[in-house]
């Protein structure tokens, strides 16, 4: 247990990276000893998945690229976790965060870039904060699980923005997608002839703002009591249900922010069903993460890593597809099991003492 001192808090950080790196070398000798028993080179295997994630600059900036999504969702998990709340999804604010930035970015053709871009990411985090705020209201007012509220709202989001692209907003031509964004919305990349954009300085700003916002302000602790403890939060008097609602929607937005920056600076439009679950991906972000904002950097990189790695795996050590996501599932649990585990023993101890703020009874 920390001490709460900067070095004890320092031991806790040491001990838990430890603990990291001991499940991923855990994961990988297990993921070795499948592709051994399936009779492929592990030597082979591995050099090519370390090549496809760090081998060169366009390795790096593809493992960067994959990891920019997740560091979204990883971040709006995290901060639903530390508010008590299971923020499932992410999936659905990040399609509806989307269709908003690709629509702001077609409707205002004309404006500089800058103000575009910042226009569409704006309307990416409200359409976002919109469709966590909806479940975070729910719980407050009628005590309906986020985690039920959350799963059926992916769907209603996931078919909503489909029938919209379908019916209303479809470009010519055979894919359900709209139009390109204007150049001036785009985000301008980092590294020439790659994809990784600015969206990952956002991203890591992000993380900084959240970090800042949960240690340093009043709305930040109110939150950790919040999640700690809701009655002793209420004693104190905290006002539990705005705070609930609010947090959903923060973390919405955030959220959006995944499919905002994906739209401006990868695919440049809307395209139905885009993601391959970064949502859900997000989740086991946060659990790597111990729901901490920094720890979120790491772990995405991590799945990033294995994203970009995976395909190269594929390519050059002929390893099957399925076989690459047996061995990246084992990291992702090996990985995120752990944090799981800590979340639940957090949630299971008992009340947290809190003396009433002043003025209050």
């Amino acid at each position: 247990m920390l001490d709460g001192t900067p070095a004890g808090n320092a031991r806790g950080w040491l001990r838990e990276l430890a603990q990291s790196l001991g499940a991923i070398v855990l994961a990988l000798l297990a993921g070795a000893a499948l592709l051994a028993a399936a009779g492929y080179s592990v030597r082979d295997a591995y050099w090519s998945l370390y090549q496809g994630a760090f081998g060169n600059v366009y390795s790096i900036a593809d493992t960067l690229l994959n990891a920019i999504p997740l560091l979204f969702t990883g971040l709006a998990v995290a901060l639903a976790f530390r508010g008590g709340l299971f923020n499932i999804g992410t999936e659905g604010q990040m399609y509806a965060a989307a269709l908003a930035t690709a629509l702001t970015a077609l409707a205002l053709p004309g404006w500089p870039p800058l103000l575009l871009i910042t226009a569409s990411l704006l309307a990416g985090a409200a359409a976002g904060a919109a469709w966590g705020f909806v479940p975070g209201f729910l719980r407050a007012r009628t005590g309906a699980h986020e985690v039920i509220t959350t799963i059926m709202l992916n769907y209603v989001a996931i078919l909503l923005t489909t029938h919209l692209v379908k019916t209303r907003f479809k470009a010519p031509g055979p894919v359900d997608q709209t139009a390109l964004i204007p150049a001036a919305a785009r985000l301008p990349e980092l590294v020439p002839a790659t994809r990784l954009t600015w969206a990952i300085v956002v991203a890591v700003a992000l993380i900084a703002l959240v970090d800042w916002v949960l240690r340093k302000s009043s709305w930040g602790m109110d939150l950790e009591l919040v999640g700690q403890n809701p009655s002793a939060a209420a004693y104190a008097g905290v006002p539990v249900a705005a705070r609930t609602a609010l947090t959903m929607a923060a973390s919405g937005a955030i959220a959006g922010l995944a499919g905002s920056t994906l739209v401006l600076g990868v695919l440049h439009r809307f395209i139905t069903h885009f993601s391959p679950g970064y949502g859900f991906t997000g989740i086991a972000v946060a659990l790597a993460a111990r729901a901490r904002p920094w720890g979120v950097v790491p772990a995405a990189l991590l799945f990033g890593a294995l994203q970009a790695g995976g395909l190269s795996m594929q390519l050059f050590a002929r390893i099957p597809a399925d076989l690459i996501t047996v061995i990246q599932g084992l990291v992702i649990l090996f990985v995120a099991a752990p944090g799981l585990a800590a979340l639940f023993r957090r949630r299971a101890r008992g009340p947290v003492p809190v003396l009433p703020r002043e003025g209050t009874r």
